[in-house]
């Protein structure tokens, strides 16, 4: 019987313990940076723009009540030059400096890093940047032999107010290219090409990508793509009232900011399309002065 007892005891002995199964291990995936600028910052520049058109508009309406320039009235303010880039000047400023003001709060970064600014990286490729520029040239003259505009656009009664040529030329050379690419290739393209993933990325329940080894935002080609295109219609739209809104004229438009967005994007470098922007007008407007002896006769243009 003890025997019996014994050897059934060593064989509950021998028999493993049964194994505890692990706890299971749960993995929370740190949240993805925010990425910007986005469709959200691009509703607080709408507003910094209502907002620095306003102050433009009464600082110009201050300078008529003291005849500042010789202007007493809203209509002769509306025919002078000085006045009607004056205020799109202050525009500019007003909304620059509120973007200057906003936006690092918010990135938690410095406005023009978070613009991509990245002037070095226009510098390192100013060759290439300068052929782009040339190309949108060549764009402009093959538009302008098979789609020409309106003989009498409302951009040539610009050019004939007195002083204007000049106005114009420093205007466009200078800080029209840098204000357009911030708002159209800093704010909108940016924007777009995220609203595009974002999108994607809820529909398919897909992760949004971490950002490169250098911290900039990972956006997929159709996006970019998307974005572009999305960015050049409103770019187009908003030249077309200084050539009558005519097709030919549109569609050069659209291929150049086409350009302008690749640039900005290839290069990751808001100063590079600046750069190409820039150049381009610079081109125009020397074959202006070339073809008008200085803009002295513009019944050539």
């Amino acid at each position: 019987m003890s025997g019996e007892i014994n050897e059934e005891f060593v064989a509950q002995a021998a028999e493993p313990e049964p194994a505890i199964a692990p706890a299971e291990t749960y993995v929370v995936e740190a949240p993805r940076p925010m990425r910007f600028p986005n469709i959200a910052d691009v509703g607080l520049l709408s507003i910094l723009l209502v907002f620095a058109a306003l102050i433009a508009t009464i600082i110009t309406a201050g300078s008529l009540q003291f005849h500042l320039l010789g202007v007493s009235t809203a209509k002769q303010a509306f025919a002078d030059i000085r006045y009607a880039l004056g205020w799109q000047l202050l525009w500019y400023l007003f909304t620059l400096m509120g973007c200057i003001a906003l936006f690092p709060h918010l990135w938690h970064t410095p406005f023009f890093r978070g613009m991509e600014w990245r002037w070095s990286a226009a510098a390192d490729a100013r060759g290439r940047l300068m052929g782009t520029a040339f190309f949108c040239l060549v764009l402009a003259v093959v538009d302008g032999k098979l789609m020409p505009g309106p003989e009498n656009a409302p951009i040539d009664e610009v050019f004939k107010m007195p002083g204007a040529p000049w106005f114009m030329f420093f205007f466009g050379t200078l800080l029209a290219p840098f204000f357009e690419e911030m708002l159209f290739r800093g704010f909108l393209l940016p924007a777009f090409c995220t609203a595009y993933d974002w999108s994607v990325e809820r529909i398919t329940k897909r992760p949004a990508p971490w950002p490169d080894e250098q911290g900039k935002t990972v956006w997929t080609l159709p996006a970019m793509a998307v974005g572009s295109v999305l960015v050049s219609i409103p770019f187009a739209l908003m030249h077309g009232a200084q050539t009558g809104y005519s097709l030919g004229p549109f569609v050069l438009l659209f291929c150049v900011s086409l350009v302008l967005c690749w640039v900005r994007l290839r290069f990751r470098s808001l100063a590079a399309s600046t750069l190409v922007h820039a150049s381009y007008n610079l081109l125009l407007f020397a074959i202006m002065i070339a073809g008008t002896g200085g803009f002295k006769n513009l019944d050539r243009l």
